[in-house]
């Protein structure tokens, strides 16, 4: 039986920002050039739902994208939520598929602290020039150097079965077309929901990452304070549950929210008392500001 990890402290104080160990690599076709005719251009960024850890690194060394340069219109398929997007083994039925094209982006290949990336900050994954079709699925390789950080102690971090591939499907109309045949879409890693620990201590690396664009969802930010209240803050209606940890300052911000009427509770530490506001409005393309908490005792 496997069990998800909480954990009673807030090891997030000793948050290194954006402690990221990078090597270029590159694509032949520069990722500087315009897509010429029957091209286009992918770029994809890198985000973090956070989780109760100090760090949690992940070795990226390559990502991909399956184009099909046959069909004309998007299949919405019929797999679910973020759970069913995401998967650690691949469909070989794809290489044997003429139209299907698996083609490479140029990254900075190296180790990821996704729990940098959180209240707003992201970093650009991948980038490239792609035969024009629609976009079915990203993979993403991983090395041997992931592993988390909790109470200043490192562990392994594990796949099932020994796989380094993540596959993610996506439809080809959850991209931004931000100019003509340019592309972006944002993957949110969900660490509260990806990192399980076994009974034998283990952690295993089961992913959920959440596709958004900016255009097609909408956020939410504002400030709690004070800062030794360790507050975890979480946003949530009947469809959606989104989690943030402020930054020092206070200051949070959550992104990839579908329209609609959200709760924010305030779950505070330290003597410091929880607090909920409720009817919050998010709109598409558009930012909620929420006026400042001010925790009590």
């Amino acid at each position: 039986m496997k069990t998800y990890l909480r954990t009673t402290g807030w090891g997030l104080a000793a948050l290194i920002l954006l402690a990221f160990a990078f090597h270029a690599c590159q694509k032949d076709n520069s990722t500087s050039m315009s897509p010429g005719a029957g091209q286009q251009r992918l770029s994809i960024y890198f985000a973090d739902n956070p989780g109760y850890f100090d760090n949690v690194f992940l070795d990226i060394r390559k990502v991909e994208v399956l184009v099909d340069t046959c069909t004309t219109t998007d299949d919405d398929g019929n797999w679910g939520d973020d759970y069913h997007r995401c998967w650690w083994w691949e469909d070989r039925r794809d290489d044997k598929d003429t139209c299907q094209v698996w083609d490479s982006l140029g990254i900075r290949a190296g180790v990821y602290d996704v729990l940098s990336l959180r209240n707003g900050t992201d970093t650009l994954l991948g980038d490239g020039i792609v035969p024009e079709g629609k976009v079915k699925k990203i993979r993403i390789t991983l090395g041997d150097n992931n592993y988390l950080v909790k109470d200043s102690t490192n562990y392994p971090l594990k796949s099932p079965s020994g796989q380094v591939r993540i596959v993610i499907q996506v439809r080809h109309s959850e991209w931004e077309e931000f100019s003509d045949d340019n592309f972006r879409l944002w993957l949110d890693f969900d660490v509260d929901r990806s990192i399980i620990q076994t009974r034998q201590g283990q952690f295993i690396l089961r992913p959920v990452i959440h596709v958004f664009t900016l255009k097609q969802t909408g956020s939410i930010s504002g400030k709690v304070t004070p800062w030794n209240a360790y507050p975890v803050i979480t946003v949530y209606n009947d469809q959606d549950t989104s989690y943030a940890l402020p930054w020092k300052d206070g200051q949070y911000k959550l992104r990839g929210l579908k329209a609609g009427t959200y709760n924010l509770f305030v779950n505070a530490s330290n003597g410091y008392k929880d607090t909920t506001i409720t009817g919050i409005t998010v709109s598409r393309g558009e930012n909620t500001k929420v006026e400042g908490i001010k925790l009590n005792k």
